[in-house]
């Protein structure tokens, strides 16, 4: 047995099931190994390294396992990069194994010798390993595992080329010797008894109790349930916990900031006591005032406790124990008159989005083909958004409900993982429908190209249903509001401006199905298509770039200052802006008197 055979074997019996990866020499002992195991774990094989990093990260998001991800030395380890670093910020378990060129020529500035200790020292910095012997496995590679699982993040394992070959010896019970084993137990830490109580006291004192939860309470969802309806509280979410807790529940406000809803961000106006569990959610202007509420925060993680809000108690422990020690202590509120507050502007909420995403568009709103989708989604579908306009139409006009699940790069917030990661879903969910919402950007970024991942793939899959529905508006849209309404700039088409591809044409190219939707009577039945499709499915839907993303915060002062900064390149004589944008952004304002104006409408003129 050599090196690389034990390191496949020890990554079975850690019960690693598949591997997402690119080949490259300094691997070779690795990939000769795999032929030796029969391809066990599975080899999955992307067309970039920085993708199998993202399937990786996507896998482990949506299966509750360690990701693992392999590449060669220099390059390869260097693309992985970006798909680790979203994988650390997210707080997902990924190890990274990538080959170094042999020990031999170290420090000889060798070809594709690249200093691999020292570059991976931030993205890996909990655990990174360079293994030079054959007795440092199986520990290595049980501390990158363990360390992954315990921390919820990012290890690495370098093994150059040669260890590879050699013949494994295992520790012996002698000195220097580190020898190690299988397994780790779930943490289910929980506060003293003590500190429980202060929290208790907290939120009993509270009348207008407010809770948002991130990705750490996923697993506490019957309990956060129980919570809401003994404080009479209201549930805010931050972006990677959209899928913690259904949206069909009455007092669900959805997602919270920039991409947030508008009664999320009144719940936090509004209150006087908040109590976040399981989210690290990074905007503070978002919060309640320093001086408005008394606030409790619970997160498993010690360095991520009493970030954020001037918090009165922090608890250490996990969500759904700690939960679970809180509720004997609290005094049932009654449902007055906060409650049905809550309840009733989340209600208006959802006639407002059905409203916004019925305003006519050239060809075709935005909000509309998200909105019509909502209705038709699978209860255990598994959705993606990537980075850009497409993420507000997912915080905004998805309800999740089931055993619906739902990602995408929340604190990165680097373009281009959408495809990949409904990839990494259906290797960990190969029975279940997948589906990525991407801009055209990440579309031509990397999407297309995974597109043949996919095509290599999707026989292996019970149900080969994956979706991939790309918002084609031929612009950099996101970035183009930003520049908008923080610049005061219309567009600069040099950077914002994309051409038009045929993404369904190419899907077909490969084997795949798809098809393009230019009018709005369309869009139901392409989703119904893709929906029912016996193979992976691309929608190219051509979009408005002129439906602004206005956060729910804005005023309408806010927003006509963006509308100045487009009519300013009306005059202009290279056409940068088209004519009838300003009237199409102000049918977005709050208290447009155009379409869709109705009571609730009027109703938010008189009160704002």
């Amino acid at each position: 047995m050599k090196v690389s055979d034990y390191v496949l074997q020890r990554l079975r019996e850690w019960e690693v099931d598949h591997v997402f990866a690119y080949a490259g020499d300094g691997i070779n002992g690795l990939l000769a190994a795999w032929g030796r195991a029969d391809d066990k774990p599975k080899f999955v094989q992307s067309r970039h390294e920085e993708m199998s990093a993202f399937e990786a990260v996507g896998y482990a998001k949506f299966s509750g396992k360690v990701g693992v991800c392999a590449a060669t030395s220099g390059p390869g380890a260097i693309h992985l990069l970006n798909g680790l670093y979203d994988a650390k910020l997210d707080h997902v378990p990924v190890v990274a194994i990538v080959g170094q060129t042999n020990r031999s020529a170290m420090g000889g500035s060798y070809q594709q010798e690249v200093d691999l200790l020292s570059l991976y020292k931030d993205v890996a910095s909990e655990f990174c390993e360079m293994v030079t012997v054959p007795e440092q496995l199986p520990n290595v590679i049980d501390r990158a595992m363990r360390t992954a699982y315990l921390k919820r993040t990012v290890t690495a394992v370098i093994i150059p080329a040669d260890v590879q070959e050699l013949d494994y010896s295992a520790p012996t019970h002698a000195f220097k010797m580190v020898p190690s084993s299988l397994g780790v137990s779930a943490v289910s830490a929980v506060p003293a008894d003590e500190d429980i109580a202060r929290a208790a006291e907290v939120l009993n004192a509270g009348e207008k109790v407010a809770i948002l939860i991130g990705q750490g309470a996923r697993g506490a969802r019957a309990e956060v349930e129980k919570l809401a309806d003994v404080l009479g509280a209201g549930v805010a979410k931050a972006l990677l916990g959209k899928d913690a807790l259904p949206d069909d529940l009455p007092y669900v406000t959805g997602s919270i900031g920039l991409l947030g809803t508008r009664p999320s961000y009144e719940l936090m106006q509004d209150c006087d006591t908040l109590l976040v569990v399981g989210s690290s959610f990074p905007y503070a202007q978002f919060m309640p005032e320093f001086d408005q509420a008394r606030a409790v925060q619970i997160d498993i993680d010690p360095s991520m406790i009493g970030l954020r809000y001037p918090f009165e108690v922090n608890l250490v422990g996990d969500a759904r124990t700690t939960l679970t020690a809180l509720l004997p202590k609290l005094k049932r509120k009654k449902h007055g008159s906060w409650r049905k507050k809550i309840e009733k502007d989340t209600a208006r909420w959802w006639d407002v989005m059905e409203r916004r995403a019925g305003v006519e568009a050239d060809p075709i709103n935005p909000e509309y083909v998200v909105h019509a989708l909502d209705a038709l989604l699978p209860d255990d579908v598994i959705l993606a958004a990537d980075s850009g306009s497409a993420a507000n139409w997912y915080a905004r006009h998805l309800r999740i409900r089931g055993r619906m699940r739902g990602s995408l790069s929340g604190t990165l917030a680097t373009m281009g993982p959408g495809v990949p990661y409904v990839i990494g879903a259906k290797f960990a969910h190969p029975g279940r429908p997948a589906l990525a919402i991407v801009g055209d950007g990440a579309m031509q970024m990397n999407g297309m190209a995974e597109l043949i991942t996919a095509a290599k793939y999707w026989h292996e899959w019970e149900d080969p249903r994956l979706i991939v529905a790309v918002l084609n508006n031929q612009d950099l849209n996101q970035v183009t509001w930003e520049m908008r309404a923080m610049s005061g700039a219309p567009q600069f088409l040099p950077s914002q401006s994309l051409p038009d591809v045929p993404y369904a044409d190419f899907a077909r190219s490969i084997g795949l199905d798809g098809v393009r939707v230019e009018k709005p009577g369309e869009v139901e039945a392409a989703w119904h298509r893709a929906l029912g499709a016996d193979r992976p499915f691309v929608i190219d839907f051509r979009t408005d770039p002129n439906v602004p993303p206005i956060p729910p915060h804005a005023t309408r002062e806010q927003a006509e200052a963006v509308v100045s900064a487009i009519v300013k390149g009306d005059s202009d004589s290279t056409g940068i802006v088209k004519q009838g944008i300003k009237a199409k952004v102000q049918e977005f304002l709050p208290g447009h008197k155009g379409r869709g104006d109705g009571p609730h409408a009027r109703e938010e003129r008189n009160g704002r």
